[in-house]
């Protein structure tokens, strides 16, 4: 009996797989923070921490503007519980993401059945940039709850009636619009309005329901709105984006979302058209490829005879289309839509299982990907020499052999089990020995917790450089500056610690500073791998050597 069919073994299995998959994300909550991003919202959301101000936000050491609040608030109360770590501040995304797995539950069963349901949960939570994502955690994890829960309560609010649906759809349509912005009522919305338009609901657009769902989401943000405005609005001297008289609340309403769309806002970007197919093929790993074929064959078969499931398919459908041609793209955008992918690609395996020949070729396409992950993944290993490289490569050899070699019936059932053990191989390697290697190099991180671990005491300054991991691992709150005249007055007469590139002690010294060298650290973009420095052979040559130094400047 195969993970899909109503009976206690098919249970079992499907709590067996969410066992392992949960717990193969979880992994990613004891590991350290990489950059840019991440270190960055976990140094605003501990300036938030420190200093009790849930209002105002500061990145780089300036009023910052790009992102909304929710996120910090979570990852500053989870400091105010735990203290400022990584894993405190990962924690709280890790909790939206559960809850997402439960949304995607939810959304699969109601609007397919248990089949799909069990299927479309598996796959979610063993797409590669969902692990990935609980691992460097942004805004995504938060962002993709809030819109799988306000999807699900507007379903079941249009399907009941009932007040408290709408309120709760309300509740999630705000966190998200706090976490990422105005926008975000396309993706959660988009695929209603599909439906009705294709089904002729005109009905739909005045029913007292959405319009009372607008009006508590509305309410609901008045909190992001009063901060922005206490931040911004009130200050029209402060200078955002080189400009005076930014308005916070116009930024959020208009050109964080539809000034990126547009690139007519601050903050600009070059769109590709291709951009997110390509990314989706390495993104959704290993399910791409099934994927792109339950995408075809569902436009083949219901694009012209919708169904209530369109207001999945639709809310995908056009939030993929909009990111398409938008002229500001990152990859991690589009994880806010696996929860709709992975229901569509359970949704098509759970139709075609009984097919056994389709089902073979399926199984033909899936081994295939899993034997070059595992090349892949045995190359890596050996290239980079981590500690034990030839006892984990047999390790990869002998199991990727064991799970591609094995078959048993019935086909889907085949399928999930080598894919999801598989890939749980795989995202282990990557959070147990891979990310802890590599960050070694994130010299910031490293010189931060060097501080915390001997007790080193004094005033702290990063100086002509850029550390996010720094800011956030250092304790305190650091200063800044690219400006000597800066550093100066903050320096003179005290000892402070300065964490900066090993040729600007030279400099330090020139202008009468006593400079005492504390701890190198070997730095090396780690967001930013090339093969040379994944190669043991050639690595050395490509990092950087940062210090950390206690400086006196002596008083005039």
């Amino acid at each position: 009996m195969t993970i899909g069919a109503r009976s206690t073994q098919s249970d079992k299995l499907f709590s067996f797989f969410l066992f392992i998959s949960i717990g193969v994300n979880a992994t990613g909550l004891f590991n350290e923070i990489i950059e840019p991003d991440a270190a960055l919202y976990a140094g605003i959301a501990k300036r938030m921490a420190i200093t009790n101000d849930w209002v105002n936000l500061y990145g780089d050491g300036y009023d910052w503007l790009d992102k909304p609040h929710f996120p910090f608030w979570m990852a500053a109360a989870s400091f105010k519980v735990f203290g400022i770590n990584a894993f405190a501040y990962k924690l709280p995304a890790f909790l939206f993401w559960l809850c997402s797995l439960r949304f995607t539950w939810l959304l699969a069963r109601s609007l397919f059945d248990k089949g799909v349901a069990q299927i479309a949960v598996i796959i979610y939570a063993t797409a590669l940039h969902v692990v990935i994502s609980n691992f460097d955690v942004r805004a995504e994890p938060y962002l993709t709850c809030c819109i799988a829960g306000s999807i699900y309560y507007m379903y079941m609010a249009d399907k009941n009636g009932r007040l408290v649906d709408v309120l709760l759809a309300a509740i999630w349509m705000a966190c998200a619009i706090m976490t990422k912005g105005i926008f975000v009522t396309v993706t959660i919305g988009g695929g209603f309005v599909l439906y009705w338009v294709f089904k002729k609901e005109w009905k739909q657009f005045f029913n007292y329901k959405w319009w009372l769902l607008l009006l508590f989401t509305f309410v609901l943000i008045l909190p992001e709105l009063y901060c922005l405005y206490i931040q911004f609005d009130m200050h029209p001297e402060k200078v955002i984006f080189g400009k005076r008289n930014v308005s916070g609340v116009r930024f959020f309403f208009w050109d964080s979302q539809f000034g990126r769309f547009f690139n007519s806002g601050p903050i600009k970007g070059k769109g590709d058209y291709f951009f997110f197919f390509h990314t989706t093929i390495w993104a959704f790993i290993p399910w791409s490829i099934l994927f792109s074929i339950a995408v075809f064959k569902q436009f083949n078969r219901n694009f012209f005879v919708p169904q209530l499931q369109w207001i999945l398919y639709g809310s995908a459908a056009i939030t993929f289309l909009l990111f398409t041609f938008s002229s500001f793209q990152l990859p991690h955008y589009i994880i806010i839509i696996f929860p709709h992918f992975a229901i569509l690609t359970a949704t098509y395996l759970n139709r075609v299982r009984d097919e056994i020949k389709r089902m073979k070729n399926l199984l033909l396409i899936q081994s295939i990907l899993l034997g070059l992950a595992g090349v892949l993944l045995i190359g890596l290993i050996l290239l980079y020499n981590f500690r034990y490289t030839y006892a984990g490569a047999a390790f990869v050899l002998i199991v990727a052999g064991f799970l591609l070699t094995r078959y048993r019936k019935p086909i889907l059932e085949n399928i999930l089990i080598k894919t999801v053990l598989f890939s749980s191989i795989l995202y282990l390697f990557l959070n147990l020995f891979f990310y802890p290697a590599i960050l070694r190099y994130q010299s910031g991180m490293m010189a931060g917790k060097w501080i915390q671990e001997t007790n080193a005491q004094g005033p702290i300054a990063i100086y002509r450089n850029f550390s996010y991991s720094f800011e956030f691992y250092a304790p305190g709150i650091i200063m800044q500056t690219d400006d000597r005249k800066k550093l100066d007055p903050f320096a003179r007469g005290r000892k402070v610690l300065i964490y900066t590139a090993k040729e600007n002690i030279k400099e330090l010294e020139a202008a009468n500073y006593s400079v005492e060298l504390l701890q190198s650290f070997s730095h090396f973009p780690v967001s930013k791998l090339d093969i040379k420095f994944l190669t043991n052979s050639t690595r050395q040559t490509q990092v950087k050597e940062m210090v950390l130094v206690r400086v006196l400047l002596p008083s005039l």
